[in-house]
């Protein structure tokens, strides 16, 4: 579902439960768990102690990931971050999502209960820093849910997933490189596909929308050919696009 530019306050699309209960009745906490996309989420909020928080009288603003933004993620950073050990860490990315009061899509940089400022703009749908909005004001009884399809990351760990990009396409580059000066295009092009892949799977929270879509494109386009030395090409180019991205 896509968010329209033009949204008025006095809208407020309510999520209906399968009990049949409105989210307008219900607090966050039990407006996610009825939705049913938010699995993830609560497990990690309620691994965070931040349950009772959510529960609260608010009024705040959660931008939600679902459960397939979540699956983004590599699936050994999300089983880290549920450790008992790196609740902290949990929490900070966690409160990252949360904005005190209720606010309604617009281009601003509201500041998070985590400390930092996200950055929401209008490209005919709406961009919470490097995440789309899918669905938009569902009514809370302490607050508003706008559903996103990628997890925030504050910048220190925004920072760290870039720099674990660049260094995957740098590795990528270095190997590819040689195998396309050997005469083994063929070789070159699967090892940038491999790592395209895994950039859009694994390091999808560090590339801007831009970025994934080029990389998207790319892999489609060398299905249109079968000249191994175009496909390397498309590719790198397309690597070379997201490197620049990430610095």
């Amino acid at each position: 579902m896509r968010v329209q530019n033009a949204l008025q306050v006095s809208l407020i699309v309510c999520l209906v439960s399968s009990s049949g209960i409105w989210a307008g009745d219900a607090d966050i906490v039990d407006t996610a768990v009825s939705a049913g996309q938010f699995k993830t989420l609560v497990a990690a909020v309620k691994a965070a102690g931040l349950v009772e928080t959510l529960k609260g009288e608010g009024p705040f603003t959660v931008f939600a990931p679902t459960d397939a933004a979540f699956a983004k993620l590599p699936k050994e950073l999300l089983t880290d971050l549920l450790r008992p050990e790196n609740k902290e860490k949990l929490t900070a990315i966690l409160t990252y999502h949360v904005v005190p009061g209720r606010i309604v899509l617009r281009a601003q940089a509201p500041a998070t209960v985590q400390g930092a400022k996200l950055k929401i703009v209008s490209e005919g749908t709406f961009l919470v820093n490097n995440a789309e909005v899918v669905q938009s004001d569902i009514a809370a009884s302490n607050g508003v849910i706008h559903v996103i399809d990628t997890v925030l990351m504050p910048e220190s760990n925004r920072t760290d997933e870039a720099r674990s990009a660049r260094d995957l396409i740098v590795v990528a580059i270095d190997r590819g490189v040689p195998l396309f000066n050997a005469g083994q295009a063929n070789a070159c092009a699967a090892v940038y596909e491999v790592t395209a892949i895994s950039l859009l799977q694994s390091h999808a929270g560090a590339l801007s929308s831009q970025a994934k879509e080029k990389l998207q494109t790319a892999l489609c386009e060398t299905k249109k050919t079968h000249d191994a030395r175009e496909q390397a090409w498309i590719l790198r180019r397309a690597l070379d696009a997201a490197y620049l991205d990430l610095k």
